[in-house]
């Protein structure tokens, strides 16, 4: 689908100079000279190279829609991670390198969101939050305030994250995978 260059939103994926970029920044520019243009960075979806391109309104780029399908982590081998398709029962292995820093926090049965396009997988999109033990919690300072201060934990997953003084080790929290930032305490 071609869109005009304006059209560029964060998060589009678009084919430019015979490759896939994401766009992670965009700022539409309108100088007091010259037509108005879009300031767009791009990332190369399958290198992770990084690209700044202008793009007036005039000029047409080709916007890629991804595929996107429902799978299951079933287990990791070496530096390869394997997922079954939950509709067609197809096993699909991915490089981890793929995944980047998420992937330590897949786990057996994990549902997850393959982005691929032309049947090769170019991403999967994690859930926003699991739940994991703290395996180890630092004791708490005498004297700070549980409003303000967080004392550092290790998950099980070897994850180190900051939690409230109240977390002691052997307690489960949801952990967000986007930034390994501490939600909440888990419900059990």
């Amino acid at each position: 689908m071609k869109i005009n260059g304006n059209a560029i939103r964060i998060g589009n994926v678009i084919e430019h100079k015979d490759r896939l970029w994401v766009a992670m920044k965009t700022q539409a520019v309108k100088p007091g000279k010259g037509g108005a243009f879009n300031q767009v960075e791009l990332k190369d979806i399958r290198s992770g190279t990084k690209l700044n391109e202008r793009f007036r309104a005039d000029e047409q780029v080709e916007r890629v829609r991804l595929e996107q399908r429902p799978a299951q982590f079933l287990f990791a081998e070496d530096n390869l991670l394997t997922f079954m398709d939950n509709e067609t029962y197809e096993q699909t292995q991915i490089d981890k390198n793929l995944l980047g820093d998420n992937a330590v926090f897949l786990q057996d049965g994990m549902e997850v969101q393959i982005e691929s396009h032309e049947g090769e997988p170019l991403s999967v999109q994690m859930p926003e939050t699991v739940v994991l033990e703290i395996v180890e919690a630092d004791a708490v300072v005498k004297g700070q305030t549980a409003s303000s201060s967080y004392k550092p934990a290790m998950l099980e997953n070897g994850v180190k994250i900051l939690v409230p003084p109240h977390i002691e080790s052997g307690t489960r929290v949801v952990v967000r995978t986007e930034d390994s930032t501490y939600v909440e305490r888990a419900k059990d």
